[in-house]
């Protein structure tokens, strides 16, 4: 499962700039392992961010986009040895560092944090909904499914995006609409690069703890209120046996 996560761009920019125009050439090296063919090299130029050539080793060769692109696109390919040293330049600007590339930044990930509660919708919608809250995760791609009695939920389920955190790390939330069935097991199954193994977290159909707390603290009040009462009680049993009674004339 990993292997379709590490996939990673370096982006070189050169710009040039005159008159209020600009230039700008870009280098990118896609890859999902450290093996040449599984290498691609894309070298493209720009002008006023509009991309006119482009270079692609999964082409050969150049394209134009333009008509200014496409007369550089003939003139270059027309030279073997420009294109001698495009293709070794998958070999010599991306096979090189991709070792460094895989082990600074694709083996870097941090495991997901993930909450799971219910929330109450609004009048009309339907009487359940649980909430799938994933943080705290990197890399970027992530699989956030459903799994009622061992099979995988597919309506009624919707997500949000994927959203960054200001500290580099990544969240989602997953929503499921459902309607609660006595016995039944309902878990959130998360899969992301840093686990060796899809994570499940089962729901629990107990009272959240926010309900459990107000709880407590209503239970804790009443007993305390039973013993002040109590301890008044007894205290005034007490004084009440050392008056001493006068009879009235």
């Amino acid at each position: 499962m990993a292997s379709s996560f590490l996939s990673f761009s370096l982006l070189f920019i050169t710009v040039y700039t005159a008159d209020g125009f600009m230039y700008a050439m870009t280098h990118h090296c896609q890859f999902n392992s450290t093996e040449l063919k599984d290498i691609r090299y894309i070298e493209s130029y720009y002008y006023n961010k509009l991309e006119y050539t482009r270079y692609d080793s999964d082409v050969g060769k150049y394209v134009g986009y333009t008509e200014y692109g496409v007369k550089n696109a003939e003139y270059w390919n027309s030279d073997p040895s420009i294109l001698a040293q495009m293709n070794a330049a998958r070999e010599t600007i991306c096979l090189n560092n991709v070792g460094l590339w895989f082990y600074y930044f694709l083996t870097k990930s941090v495991k997901p944090y993930v909450r799971l509660h219910s929330e109450t919708p609004s009048a009309g919608k339907h009487p359940s909904m649980l909430v799938c809250s994933v943080y705290s995760f990197y890399p970027k791609h992530i699989i956030v499914k459903w799994v009622r009695d061992g099979q995988e939920v597919t309506s009624d389920v919707t997500s949000t995006d994927k959203m960054a955190d200001a500290d580099w790390y990544y969240q989602i939330h997953s929503h499921l609409e459902y309607t609660p069935r006595s016995g039944e097991k309902i878990s959130c199954k998360v899969e992301h690069a840093s686990l060796s193994e899809p994570l499940y977290t089962d729901w629990d159909p107990s009272l959240p703890e926010s309900e459990r707390n107000k709880i407590a603290i209503g239970a804790s009040g009443l007993i305390l209120g039973l013993i002040l009462s109590l301890a008044g009680f007894i205290y005034y049993k007490r004084k009440s046996r050392g008056r001493i009674l006068v009879p009235n004339n």
